[in-house]
């Protein structure tokens, strides 16, 4: 399995508390599976408040809904060995 680099890194947000942001990171392969999103270094899980998703195959999504002060800080998303933060 070829190795799966980061293309398309995140890029830094400003939103107004109780708005939803929306963090954008895309990957060279496909169905890639060793994939893992953080805030604040705590590892995010898909539920009401995080909305994790993959667009077109290689564009993995973070939403994070209402957010709110206690949402300040850095978005961490890797892949493999490669990691983005916002």
């Amino acid at each position: 399995e070829p190795d799966v680099t980061i293309v398309s890194g995140l890029k830094d947000m400003v939103v107004s508390e109780g708005d939803d942001v929306t963090f954008r990171c895309q990957v060279s392969h496909e169905n890639v599976r060793d994939v893992e999103w953080r805030l604040q270094d705590v590892a995010l899980q898909n539920n009401e408040m995080n909305e994790i998703s993959v667009e077109k195959g290689k564009i993995h999504t973070l939403t994070l809904r209402k957010v709110t002060e206690q949402d300040i800080g850095t978005v961490t998303f890797r892949v493999g060995p490669h990691t983005s933060t916002a």
